[in-house]
């Protein structure tokens, strides 16, 4: 089916701001700190953060293909149709709503508004723990609830702004002479790092590359995808790797690994930033960090809503769902999802909406892959002007490496993980349902 003709237009650019600023959110600057707790040695982390951006590479040059072919706004729930058919397509696109988006802009949340905190301390004490978080999805809501031409110049403008803040800060800490490349070396005595441990890990880091299929999810709303997309999500994706693996040599030259493990876990990056720039510096980083993390937030605001409206322009959910704006935002889907957001603010932690939520995104993720091995079987002169490079070695890849971590996590984690399969299931009867014949 050709790109959603009827839609405002963005550039290459854009797209990719949008990946970036995706990826770049709470995930880069609060998980190292679990990993350092669970694993103890700067060796595995980093090891773990490289592997993590091949597998991003891998399933972002898997989405270039799928989405050069088929440019609609939709990403995963697009393909699955196309490969699988309408009952697994539903589910997807559920998930994306519920688990996917919905959890993983909810940890972002989290980890603004402890940042806001350090920036403004004493400022929230009167107000309920949670409040300056839902005030961030509202106000991100009523951003893009303005457009397509509106929330894409937000989105440049901040994701501009939060990139050139994190590279200065790295830059300032690594020249600084005050941390110690030998912290490299040095581990957690009682360190035992177990694969079973080290897959839950890579749940954590998955979660913070998350947004390499960010672009994906907008391609009807790009101009020229056939070459656009692909370059966006192949380029951001290389950069957000080369930038998250400079950021953890910055937490490691700051601090040894045990120090980084201690409690509080999650402000690693503030732990390295006043190790290296004095106290003083903790201001700046957290008002870097809220900036880094809105914008996030911001990117997943706007592309989780394209997810329902494409189910509604399928006639697969209610399809006032897909009633859009003159500006081109799709109000009601905006709507529902802060509502639903603001559900999950008030029943979850950070660690527990990140497991819960990277689960499903992996298994999914896995699944879509799976449709360029698929399609090109059942649909070889399908034009494809992007094809994965390595085929089929790649993708088959990123899918077996994905199971792998899911089995893993599973075993390791299995509240979290059947929970976010308890929400999966929690799609079927909306299916069986709405298929009849949504409002």
């Amino acid at each position: 089916m050709p790109a959603d003709a009827s839609l405002p237009r963005i550039g290459a650019f854009t797209a990719a701001c949008v990946l970036v600023s995706n990826a770049v959110g709470s995930g880069i600057f609060t998980t190292t700190g679990f990993l350092a707790r669970d694993l103890g040695d700067p060796g595995w982390i980093l090891s773990l953060w490289a592997l993590g951006g091949l597998l991003a590479l891998a399933g972002a040059l898997s989405y270039a293909e799928l989405g050069a072919a088929m440019p609609r706004v939709g990403g995963e729930y697009v393909y699955l149709r196309r490969a699988f058919g309408p009952g697994l397509a539903f589910l997807s696109g559920w998930t994306s709503f519920s688990v996917g988006f919905g959890a993983a802009i909810a940890a972002a949340a989290i980890g603004f508004s402890h940042y806001l905190a350090v920036l403004w301390p004493g400022g929230f004490a009167e107000l309920p723990a949670r409040a300056p978080a839902l005030a961030l999805i509202w106000l991100l809501t009523g951003i893009h609830l303005l457009g397509v031409e509106g929330g894409g110049r937000f989105q440049r403008y901040i994701t501009i702004l939060k990139i050139g803040g994190v590279l200065l800060l790295v830059a300032v800490g690594l020249s600084s002479g005050a941390g110690s490349w030998g912290n490299l070396s040095l581990v957690v005595a009682s360190a035992e790092p177990r694969m079973g441990v080290a897959a839950v890990g890579l749940i954590f880091v998955l979660y913070s590359y998350s947004g390499w299929n960010a672009a994906a999810y907008i391609a009807g709303e790009i101009e020229q995808p056939e070459r656009s997309l692909p370059r966006a999500l192949v380029s951001g994706t290389l950069f957000v790797a080369a930038l998250y693996l400079a950021i953890n040599l910055f937490y490691f030259y700051a601090l040894p690994v045990a120090q980084l493990a201690a409690e509080p876990v999650l402000p690693v990056a503030e732990k390295a930033a006043g190790a290296l720039l004095g106290e003083r510096a903790a201001g700046l980083v957290a008002a870097l960090l809220c900036a880094s993390i809105a914008g996030a937030a911001s990117s997943m605001v706007w592309a989780g809503p394209r997810v329902t409206w494409a189910m509604a322009e399928d006639g697969v959910v209610p399809r006032s769902l897909g009633e859009r704006s003159g500006a081109g935002a799709p109000v009601r889907a905006l709507l529902v999802q802060a509502v639903w957001i603001s559900g999950l603010l008030l029943t979850g932690t950070f660690e527990q909406l990140v497991v819960y939520g990277g689960f499903a995104i992996a298994l999914f993720g896995a699944l879509a892959v799976a449709c360029v091995l698929v399609l090109r079987r059942t649909e070889p002169e399908l034009p494809r002007p992007f094809r994965v490079p390595g085929f089929p070695w790649v993708p088959a890849a990123f899918i077996l490496a994905t199971l792998w971590i899911a089995a893993h996590v599973l075993f390791e984690r299995p509240t979290e993980a059947l929970l976010s399969l308890a929400t999966v299931a929690a799609g079927l009867p909306l299916y069986f349902l709405w298929r009849k014949g949504p409002a």
